[in-house]
């Protein structure tokens, strides 16, 4: 039931499926046949695959209710990512497989670890944030992802662009760059302040998000400020 919700909004928004790894679905777009608007169909499809777990938790509780059982919530991340790759029949002369491999998609593959950081569920990188711009989205850090010598702006997908364009997340939005930008200036005090304007204008459920910067300004307020800093945050796991 789950692989094949999952899978129907992928094709839906003219993805293709890769493969089912163990409890994941790997999937990719552009490819075999072109897709100009690629970007914003995979951000399409991954909104949609939060909405059908959502659903799908709905209906799994209703059935644990009539039979007197509990059901713990399915919950799911999702990283997506934008790059050149090799498309293709890859593999030998008994076994061939049409797959997608290169840097891009080792990094798609570690943003979506990057959940457990952040605490958002979908985690996106900078090609696919400016190929989707209108889509309601917050930055998230300045990331050396492991295995990449060069950090990776990445952000939290959120909402559609009718959520992009309220009031409610314009005004959020502003806290929340504010906050970083006072975070790369080493500006600890204001960062505080404006980590607490941030918790009072969230409704996107980014709790452990602000717990993380909390933790990390107080941390790095406790010693000297650190010349030429850039913000990057090395992440040491995949």
């Amino acid at each position: 039931m789950y692989f094949t919700k999952m899978t129907d909004r992928i094709l839906e928004n003219n993805g293709t499926i890769d493969k089912y790894m163990g409890d994941a679905v790997m999937a990719y777009w552009n490819a075999p046949l072109d897709d100009p608007e690629h970007a914003r169909h995979c951000c399409d499809a991954a909104l949609e695959m939060i909405d059908g777990v959502a659903k799908l938790n709905i209906n799994l509780t209703r059935e644990a209710d009539q039979e007197d059982r509990t059901h713990t919530p399915m919950q799911i991340g999702i990283g997506l990512n934008t790059g050149d790759c090799l498309v293709g029949n890859f593999g030998s002369e008994h076994r061939l497989n049409y797959s997608v491999m290169g840097d891009a998609v080792n990094v798609a593959s570690r943003l979506e670890r990057q959940m457990k950081t952040y605490g958002t569920t979908i985690v996106f990188g900078n090609q696919t944030h400016q190929q989707a711009p209108e889509y309601a989205s917050l930055e998230l850090d300045l990331i050396q992802v492991k295995g990449r010598s060069e950090p990776e702006r990445i952000f939290a997908l959120l909402g559609r662009p009718e959520l992009a364009e309220s009031p409610e997340f314009i005004a959020h939005k502003q806290n929340h760059d504010s906050l970083l930008q006072a975070y790369r200036a080493q500006d600890w005090d204001k960062a505080r302040e404006l980590v607490t304007l941030c918790r009072e204008s969230d409704q996107y459920n980014l709790e452990m998000l602000y717990d993380v910067y909390e933790g990390r300004i107080t941390e790095y307020s406790s010693t000297e400020a650190i010349a030429n800093w850039d913000g990057v945050y090395v992440a040491l796991e995949k």
